[in-house]
């Protein structure tokens, strides 16, 4: 079988519409009308990967499906890493946050910056500086935890009175 530029077209499209086990049964199925030597021809022509192939072969054959680890792969959330860092957190964030001074939010204002956290975090708690995330990742976990770096005002003067001042 001679691969046009159409049929090429055509798989490389049907394959990229398709994911998971539903894509490798589509290369299995491809791969085994090309006959023998056809997982070889579809890597180098279609630029598949001949271990997806065999994958899709296999489930094909047996009938059962392999499931996909998604939720495994990536990075693990800090919290995972050293479970006391929230509450760590919340404990030292709490002894200097204020409210909204007009409560009109129920936001908690903190005059701590993500550095000043990681410092507290080494001094009162005992975390090692290697250890801990960066600043950006605990300014987002203190952004999760509903506090927002904000210098309080605790009342602003008026600017202009109607009232006149005797000098």
């Amino acid at each position: 079988m001679e691969f046009t530029d159409g049929i090429k077209h055509y798989l490389q499209a049907g394959v990229q519409t398709l994911q998971g086990s539903d894509r490798r049964l589509f290369m299995a199925r491809t791969v085994r009308l090309l006959g023998a030597k056809g997982q070889r021809r579809a890597e180098r022509v279609l630029g598949w990967n001949r271990g997806t192939i065999r994958k899709g072969l296999h489930e094909l054959r047996t009938g059962i499906t392999c499931l996909d680890a998604f939720s495994a792969r990536g990075r693990k959330r800090s919290e995972e890493h050293l479970p006391q860092l929230l509450s760590d957190i919340k404990a030292i964030v709490d002894s200097q946050c204020q409210t909204d001074p007009t409560f009109r939010t129920q936001r908690l204002y903190s005059r701590l910056t993500a550095a000043a956290m990681r410092r507290q975090l080494i001094l009162q708690k005992g975390y090692a500086d290697q250890q801990l995330p960066t600043t950006e990742t605990l300014r987002c976990k203190m952004h999760d935890l509903g506090y927002r770096l904000r210098k309080v005002q605790k009342c602003r003067p008026k600017k202009r009175s109607s009232r006149r001042m005797l000098s």
